[in-house]
């Protein structure tokens, strides 16, 4: 997969990329595959609570970039739950933007599964519902403000935010509260966003169901029988994607760039 983007004629200009979530799964991914869709001397910044695991994906990134591009790789350790990871990860963006900027490039992957094992009526206590909306809605609302605040409209300067979104954004699955709000809420968000900010690119991308931990979790643990036998059934047929096929069709979106801005586009629609 990572020789056929090399292959592609396109880029994506001299970017600042930002991706949440980047340390594994379908984060460590896509920075991967971004490398080669970025002019040389772009940065990317790589966000995520465990900074051995982010200084792996970079040495990744690295070893792969034997094309003298002379990528930027920086790693951010911050937990966005909280506001201390938020304004960290700011901070971080001001201080290393590069000259000559063409495109700002704003991927927010990370996220959590919450708790799926219990059914909406168990969630009584707003302390736990508020700790899950912090990291999956709240802190990636902030970030993205953030961020294009340091990056104002500006001439030449392509702006563009992702967010990592699922069938869940549209369809409720039982046992699935947190989960299912959470996506809604933030595909809510972005609509709104690209409607605010009209020279934003905003996309919400659903990448399918993708073979990663979050899927074994879900099929451990949902509490819809029903729905976990589904997951189980999907595992056993191979009919899980794999992060490198999914982030495949979201580079094919970004350099065709072609999507209508604020747009939920699922990887089956492709």
């Amino acid at each position: 997969m990572e020789e056929i983007i090399s292959r592609e004629p396109r880029d994506l200009g001299r970017a600042l990329c930002i991706i949440t979530g980047a340390s594994k799964g379908y984060g460590r991914t896509l920075a991967v595959q971004l490398s080669y869709l970025l002019k040389p001397r772009s940065i990317l910044l790589l966000v995520a609570r465990t900074m051995d695991q982010l200084n792996e994906v970079k040495d990744d990134i690295m070893a792969l970039d034997d094309r003298q591009k002379r990528l930027v790789v920086r790693c951010v350790q911050a937990d966005l739950e909280k506001m201390e990871g938020v304004e960290k990860t700011i901070q971080a963006v001001k201080e290393t933007s590069p000259s000559e900027l063409d495109h700002l490039l704003l991927i927010n992957n990370a996220g959590s599964l919450g708790d799926v094992s219990r059914l909406a009526l168990t969630f009584t206590d707003p302390t736990e519902v508020n700790r899950y909306l912090s990291l999956n809605v709240s802190g990636v609302l902030s970030l993205t403000a953030g961020v294009l605040q340091a990056f104002p409209r500006c001439l030449g300067l392509q702006r563009t935010v992702v967010n990592i979104s699922s069938l869940c954004a549209l369809k409720a699955f039982p046992s699935w509260v947190l989960y299912c709000t959470g996506k809604a809420a933030r595909d809510m968000l972005f609509r709104v966003l690209a409607e605010e900010e009209p020279d934003v690119r905003v996309l919400s991308y659903a990448p399918g169901p993708l073979d990663t931990d979050m899927q074994v979790q879900a099929r451990c643990c949902s509490g819809d029988l029903k729905l976990r036998r589904s997951f189980s059934s999907m595992f056993s047929a191979g009919q899980l994607l794999s992060c490198e096929e999914s982030g495949a069709k979201l580079m094919k979106l970004l350099l065709d760039n072609d999507y209508p801005s604020g747009a939920h586009v699922d990887f089956y629609e492709l």
